[in-house]
């Protein structure tokens, strides 16, 4: 009997100390974390996080209650109620940055923890559906048409194409916030019902596809050329002009400077001349001998 009676003891603790709920909530709801099994002499503990960061409490006793919201950093400041008589906990306009445990610890005629892991999704976009022109199949097929399906700043959800009920394709994300896009293509005359879907673990979100409205025909391939390609076209004439011009002038100039050497030669030979002509002769000097007899009469 009294190991029966141990036993009992023992399931019962096993139930009501431990791991509680897993709640899942979308951005700005308010959830609720319920309290249950709460007595009047009952005191009891909010805490949050890692650090177990104390912020609520409540003596039924006393008649005290207390919320916490300044606590890291005032997270909770003015989003926290606190049930004065259920002792339940209220977080309004909930944050992705709120997800985490929240512990309730309730002392009593009898001890008790329950954890809530709480996860917290951002509100799902709804999927963009855009017309592909620049797909090959398009261009090489005029009666194929190119859809993609987008959504931007996505996180821990999945984009599918759906064909009734049917999932023709999928794409999965995980914790990273990026960007998505899943093709499909149809044939303009299809009949089928085609529709892209974004979900996550507690929403969805979806666009049904209208072939005849989205896939109009595509320009011509001469005029999908790449706004890009054509900038860059562009770019290289303007190259090509600019060096051509810059080679021109290099050339005039330098044409301009031989013939200015060569005139400047022409002008130093001509002064050189110049000079030889207008030098004064210089006069034999006679020596004094040569003087007295230049006067004498020569023998015959």
């Amino acid at each position: 009997m009294l190991h029966l009676v141990v036993s009992f003891c023992l399931c019962c603790w096993c139930l009501t100390d431990g791991f509680g709920e897993i709640v899942s909530v979308l951005e700005g709801d308010s959830l609720l974390l319920h309290a249950s099994n709460i007595h009047q002499d009952d005191d009891l503990v909010w805490k949050f996080g890692a650090e177990k960061s104390l912020i609520a409490e409540m003596s039924g006793a006393a008649g005290i209650f207390f919320i916490y919201d300044d606590v890291l950093d005032g997270r909770f400041r003015n989003r926290l109620k606190l049930d004065k008589v259920t002792g339940s906990l209220t977080i309004t306009n909930i944050r992705t940055e709120d997800a985490g445990d929240y512990e309730l610890k309730i002392s009593g005629a009898i001890l008790r923890d329950t954890t809530f892991r709480v996860s917290v999704y951002a509100r799902l976009p709804v999927p963009a559906l855009i017309r592909d022109c620049s797909s090959s199949s398009s261009l090489s097929s005029p009666s194929n048409c190119s859809v993609l399906c987008s959504v931007v700043n996505v996180s821990a959800v999945s984009l599918s194409w759906y064909k009734g009920n049917s999932v023709l394709s999928s794409i999965n994300v995980s914790d990273l916030s990026i960007s998505l896009s899943l093709p499909l293509e149809v044939e303009y005359q299809d009949k089928n019902t085609y529709s892209c879907v974004i979900n996550n673990t507690i929403s969805n979100q979806t666009t049904h596809l209208d072939i005849n409205t989205l896939c109009q025909t595509c320009p011509a391939k001469a005029e999908t050329l790449p706004v890009l390609y054509q900038s860059l076209v562009l770019w290289q004439i303007v190259l090509i002009s600019v060096v051509a011009g810059f080679l021109l002038i290099v050339t005039v100039i330098g044409i301009v400077c031989i013939c200015n050497k060569g005139k400047t030669i022409r002008t130093k030979k001509k002064n050189t001349k110049h000079s030889a002509l207008c030098k004064p002769k210089k006069r034999k000097t006679k020596s004094k001998t040569q003087a007295v007899y230049e006067n004498v009469p020569k023998k015959r």
